[in-house]
């Protein structure tokens, strides 16, 4: 591991050791890291939430053909999504939160979604994208971005191609559902950014992960990229 990857690491654990950012899982009754409360304090190698979109949002909003509508899908519109993905991932492990700052939301994916070093994704989770991907195409006003982490096991390197793939596979599998690939940009950050402590099983396998940032495109959004 690099040292910048280190002092990453050091400085996640030690700011959940140091918030309230636990919340309960509606899933699974556990008490587990909140991303959006530990993104509201300050991230600690989570700012990457805080960030623009991946490759930005001008040509995928043209190319997407997003226009007028897209006002209307702010505020009520990010809450019923939100429901409805919490509704079709209930029980699965699936984590549905919105993006710190509240502009998004943010779908995690957890360890199981893949086998050990694989990219295939497992049958249930295929199931479970499958509600996914549907509620996307519902609420067609919105960019996707599919962002792939590993924990800290093995080499930079291998990490790193490793999370893109497992982002890349996501990003086909949603496609393959019937959401735009305009809409979707995917990226690899490898060991880059933990949630958890890397020196422990439990630790590792939340690092493990695929995130799906969903970004509500506003009004002015369409009138700058038009």
């Amino acid at each position: 591991m690099t040292k910048k990857f280190l002092t990453t690491s050091v400085a996640a654990v030690a700011l959940i050791g140091t918030t309230t950012a636990c919340v309960t899982d509606p899933n699974t009754g556990n008490q587990v890291i909140s991303r959006a409360a530990i993104g509201g304090v300050g991230g600690a190698g989570l700012g990457y939430l805080l960030g623009g979109l991946i490759g930005g949002r001008t040509a995928r909003i043209v190319g997407a053909g997003i226009g007028a509508a897209a006002g209307g899908y702010v505020g009520y519109r990010m809450d019923e999504q939100i429901r409805e993905i919490e509704e079709v991932t209930a029980g699965t492990g699936v984590d549905v939160t919105e993006t710190p700052g509240g502009d998004g939301i943010l779908v995690t994916f957890p360890d199981v979604t893949f086998a050990v070093n694989s990219t295939t994704i497992t049958p249930a989770m295929r199931e479970v994208l499958d509600g996914v991907a549907q509620s996307m195409i519902d609420y067609p006003n919105s960019l996707i971005d599919v962002m792939g982490h590993t924990d800290a096991t093995g080499s930079d390197s291998y990490n790193l191609d490793l999370s893109r793939r497992r982002a890349e596979s996501v990003s086909n599998y949603l496609v393959s559902r019937g959401v735009a690939r305009a809409r979707i940009e995917s990226l690899g950050y490898g060991e880059q950014y933990p949630v958890a402590d890397n020196t422990t099983e439990a630790g590792r396998a939340a690092n493990r992960r695929v995130e799906i940032r969903i970004t509500p495109v506003t009004q002015e959004d369409v009138e700058a990229a038009y």
